[in-house]
């Protein structure tokens, strides 16, 4: 069984997703029991803990059939 990819929403979306996208997110993880992981980021804009989410999560969160690479322009189909 392969592992599930794991991305934070900056990985994900391809921009910073900002505190109220990222609340909504995790709130949504959280009531479907959705497991995450931490990651500790230190760049020249951030620096602190970034969570992490399954791939085909943030796909069902964000509505799903994108194509691979990324498009920031993705609407939010939750909250």
């Amino acid at each position: 069984m392969a592992k599930e990819t794991m991305m934070s929403l900056y990985d994900y979306l391809g921009r910073a997703a900002g505190s109220e996208l990222g609340q909504k997110v995790a709130q949504a993880a959280a009531s479907q029991k959705v497991k995450f992981e931490m990651r500790e980021v230190s760049n020249s804009t951030y620096q602190g803990n970034v969570m992490l989410y399954p791939k085909s999560f943030l796909d069902q969160f964000f509505g799903g059939g994108l194509s691979e690479g990324g498009n920031p322009s993705k609407q939010l189909l939750h909250g």
